[in-house]
C-alpha cells in the first residue's frame, strides 16, 4: 500500500486543493477541497475527476489547472 500512499502524496503536492483516493475497484479519483462557483461549473470545471490510473488522473488534473490559468 506504500506505493499508493507515495503516489497519492505526490499528486496532492503537485495539485493543491485536491484530495486523492482510490476505489476498491482500483480506479483513481480526486475531488476538490473547496466548492466551485456556478460560473466555474458552467465553464466546465469539475468537483471530482476519475481515471483508470495515476497517470490518467494527473492528466485530468492538468486539464483542470489549464482551464484555471
Amino acid at each position: 500500500m506504500g506505493d499508493f500512499e507515495d503516489r497519492k502524496a505526490a499528486i496532492e503536492s503537485d495539485f493543491p486543493g485536491w484530495q486523492v483516493w482510490r476505489s476498491d475497484a482500483g480506479r483513481w479519483y480526486a475531488t476538490r477541497s473547496t466548492d466551485l462557483t456556478d460560473a466555474q461549473l458552467q465553464a466546465g470545471y469539475a468537483m471530482t475527476v476519475a481515471a483508470d490510473d495515476a497517470a490518467g488522473l494527473r492528466e485530468l488534473l492538468l486539464d483542470q489547472k489549464r482551464g484555471e490559468g
